[in-house]
């Protein structure tokens, strides 16, 4: 594949990204050369370096990447915020995109005319599953969560939780959206699916959730308002990829 076609979207294209966001002094340094005055003064503000680094890594690789879809600078690039702090391109713009960060691992999702939402979790162990479930899922979910057996529920954990949260982040309302008010499937060996919202099916037919075979030890989930677009997942990149690869070195995606 040529290399300008890894950052074209076409018709009802979703290209997705993975980057490593552990880098060096010199590639920190590198991103950091991206970011405008006030993320840069954000990132001062981190009192970790690792979490500072994180930072700057993955708005920076945000900015490479609308760069390259947008054809301008990286640091060209305008954002505005809405109520819930969902980042959007200012003036609007037909490129539609998310963003989601955890562990060493920023996940970046890009379409055209249709909001989008993309989340990714770094799989852990989690003491208190069952009470989160208990608080945050719905009653279906939490039965389905507890009837795996323990060996099997940290995954289920977490391919539950980024499904919700990559529609809840599509939606674009943040906290006001009860994560027990709609239902998606938990089963790790069953499709990506949202079962219904306010316990209607039919509106949960116009939804699509992906799951995302990211990097080990992640899960990830997409989810947008419409039947299934043709997907591109990239292979996850280290940040010296990242900068290679949009400088215009070859990436081939993945199927």
């Amino acid at each position: 594949m040529d290399v300008a076609s890894s950052f074209i979207l076409r018709g009802r294209d979703v290209h997705v990204w993975s980057v490593r966001t552990d880098a060096g002094e010199a590639e920190v340094a590198r991103f950091r050369l991206v970011l405008s005055s006030p993320e840069r003064d954000r990132a001062a503000k981190f009192r970790f370096e690792g979490l500072r680094n994180a930072f700057i890594v993955a708005r920076g690789a945000l900015r490479l990447l609308l760069g390259r879809y947008l054809d301008i600078c990286p640091d060209a690039v305008q954002f505005g915020y809405g109520g819930n702090q969902k980042p959007a391109l200012v003036p609007e713009h037909r490129v539609k995109f998310n963003v989601s960060h955890s562990g060493e691992l920023a996940v970046f999702a890009f379409t055209l005319d249709r909001e989008i939402g993309v989340d990714v979790e770094h799989i852990r162990f989690v003491p208190d599953m069952a009470a989160i479930a208990k608080r945050f899922f719905c009653l279906e979910e939490e039965a389905d969560l507890m009837s795996f057996a323990a060996s099997e529920r940290e995954r289920a954990f977490f391919l539950c939780w980024t499904r919700k949260e990559a529609y809840v982040k599509a939606l674009g309302n943040g906290l006001s959206e009860p994560l027990d008010n709609f239902r998606v499937t938990v089963n790790p060996d069953a499709p990506a699916r949202l079962v219904h919202v306010a316990h209607d099916s039919r509106a949960a037919k116009l939804w699509t959730l992906h799951d995302l075979a990211l990097a080990p030890g992640y899960e990830g989930a997409l989810a947008y308002r419409d039947s299934p677009r043709p997907l591109k997942l990239f292979p996850t990149l280290k940040p010296i990829g990242l900068l290679l690869a949009t400088d215009r070195t070859s990436i081939e995606p993945r199927a």
